[in-house]
């Protein structure tokens, strides 16, 4: 074939410069394509890719644990006197079982299940510096009777409403849904000729705010009611917890 005379003229020029910028455009536009499909972690090393992950995963925590959790409206708040806690033992019994645990095992139960209702709950200590002017929709102090062996009789529970209170009827309207609700429950007698003036006239009754209904339980005797004492919070708790709600939910029990 002849060869043929290069062209030099402009439209060389023009057709040259066109072809290039097409080229370059080509290579841009994939370039392009592929780094769009490229995360900009995915071009760092693994080290920095790890501590980038990690850095994002805290601060995600950190967001969620800034976030204000909103106080319920209206909560009704329960005040659970754990007998003895922060001060003694309580009774105690030969093989060292304490009044003080069986009132916190119960305590913390009444507590998990109030809550579990809806509603705010304080376990307070015998003396708790909180009783002072305390006010709530309710308070219950739990404690259980002596260890020793008294005679036959000695079994059952007993429950004692506040004589303080600026509305002692609310008071009165407490303990009847509790002693209602434990004997269902735990199928215990009721021991009212054992009720002791240390009930009746209850140091936290005068401690905390009078328009505050309260009552105070005694368990039973742990030593012959200390199987159902020990064995089976589950029972003497849910009297308790059952006894509250009955009150704060307006279905007192008729005496």
């Amino acid at each position: 074939m002849p060869r043929q005379e290069r062209d030099t003229g402009f439209g060389y020029v023009v057709r040259e410069v066109a072809r290039h910028v097409g080229v370059v455009f080509l290579v841009g536009a994939t370039v392009a394509t592929v780094a769009s499909q490229i995360t900009p972690d995915a071009l760092l090393p693994r080290g920095v890719r790890l501590g980038i992950s990690i850095a994002k995963g805290a601060a995600a925590k950190a967001a969620d644990a800034a976030e204000p959790t909103a106080a319920p409206v209206n909560q009704q708040r329960v005040g659970i006197v754990a007998g003895h806690k922060g001060n003694d033992s309580g009774a105690v019994c030969p093989d060292g079982l304490t009044e003080a645990q069986v009132n916190l095992e119960v305590a913390g139960r009444v507590q998990a299940t109030l809550q579990l209702a809806g509603y705010a709950v304080d376990v307070l200590d015998e003396f708790d510096a909180r009783l002072e002017g305390y006010r709530a929709d309710a308070l219950v102090s739990i404690h259980a009777d002596s260890c020793e062996y008294i005679n036959e009789l000695a079994t059952g529970y007993k429950v004692a409403g506040s004589m303080a209170a600026t509305a002692p009827e609310q008071s009165a309207a407490l303990t009847e849904c509790i002693i209602q609700s434990y004997v269902a429950q735990t199928k215990m007698n009721f021991h009212a000729d054992s009720i002791t003036r240390d009930m009746t006239f209850y140091h936290a009754y005068r401690e905390i705010d009078p328009a505050t209904p309260a009552a105070i339980i005694e368990l039973g005797f742990l030593n012959l009611d200390r199987e159902i004492l020990e064995s089976r919070p589950d029972l003497t708790s849910a009297g308790v917890s059952n006894g509250i709600l009955c009150f704060l939910r307006g279905n007192p029990a008729t005496p």
